[in-house]
């Protein structure tokens, strides 16, 4: 009898952890798109109804944030970190507008392809020399920077009359939407994701369970600046040229869009494709929000400041061993 009510008060034990467990999953899915929600109605009422009337305007902002953010995704799964996002955006569009002129589609597959090739650049020094991820992307990111200034330092380079020309909201969105669930389905039901969060998890239980953990990290970072090459395109049509500032702070809002969609910034198990969604919206619509009501600079850039921070704190794993790897 004593053995058989320990057997029932450990599975008790057992039970109420994993329903706990399910809790903790619920608030962290639920948590973002109630954000999202409530950041909409109430920078609506604020500016009496701007929200909604500017929706277009807004929503033409998200594109390639959302984009992008699902190759950072990928890394960040793995417990790995990318600031060279807005390098690559801006070089990768230059390519294409210099390669518009030649031929549209040749000019995507060009910016594509500058765009894994600064990632196999990342992936080689993060997984070749054994340097950690953040310090390797930092340094491309001001290499990459440098080169934009430096092509950019005359004027700034145009594409072909045709880039702008394809510029509509029916393109964007089809695309926009082809991407995401071509990633959502990848992600979601082939071991590639499940491969990203056991290396997020534990990348030597990962070994050990026969996943090729360094040629998963190297690939990852390619598809990623690949991905963010593609982003480039929805700059290179918008605006028809690049500055020096092109693709500027593009990292950063990655980062913050992830984490207010609820992205773990150790990655692992906890990540849900919905954190590019819901954060790449929320970020854009607190954006735009705040610039409505007129804020400054410095205190928009303070107030997003808490609220990363408070999201950092709400979705922080703090069973994780390895934050940044």
């Amino acid at each position: 009898m004593p053995s058989s009510s320990a057997e029932v008060s450990t599975t008790t034990s057992l039970d109420e952890e994993m329903k706990k467990a399910r809790m903790a999953t619920a608030f962290r899915t639920i948590l973002p798109i109630i954000g999202l929600v409530a950041i909409f109605i109430i920078f609506n009422v604020i500016t009496n109804g701007g929200m909604v009337s500017s929706m277009s305007l807004v929503i033409s902002q998200v594109y390639p944030i959302i984009i992008s953010s699902m190759g950072v995704f990928f890394i960040m799964t793995m417990g790995g970190l990318d600031f060279s996002q807005g390098s690559i955006l801006g070089l990768a569009a230059i390519v294409i507008c210099v390669v518009s002129r030649v031929s549209l589609p040749l000019a995507i597959v060009a910016g594509i392809a500058t765009g894994a090739g600064i990632g196999a650049i990342n992936g080689f020094f993060y997984v070749n020399r054994k340097i950690k991820s953040f310090i390797v992307t930092i340094c491309t990111m001001f290499l990459f920077r440098g080169l934009i200034k430096y092509l950019t330092s005359d004027s700034p380079v145009s594409g072909s009359m045709d880039l702008m020309m394809i510029d509509t909201t029916g393109l964007k969105v089809t695309l926009t939407v082809i991407i995401l669930a071509v990633g959502f389905v990848v992600f979601r039901f082939t071991r590639f994701g499940t491969d990203l969060k056991a290396i997020g998890a534990g990348e030597k239980a990962a070994k050990f369970a026969g996943i090729r953990t360094d040629r998963m990290k190297f690939w990852v970072y390619v598809l990623s600046g690949a991905i963010t090459g593609f982003a480039a395109f929805f700059t290179a049509i918008k605006n028809g040229s690049v500055t020096a500032s092109g693709g500027n702070q593009l990292e950063t809002q990655i980062l913050i869009a992830l984490v207010l969609g609820g992205m773990p910034i150790s990655g692992g198990a906890k990540v849900n494709f919905l954190n590019i969604i819901v954060g790449s919206f929320m970020y854009v619509i607190l954006q735009s929000g705040l610039n409505m009501m007129g804020i400054s600079t410095q205190m928009n850039q303070l107030i997003q400041g808490v609220i990363f921070l408070v999201f950092v704190f709400i979705f922080a794993d703090r069973e994780a061993t390895d934050v940044v790897k």
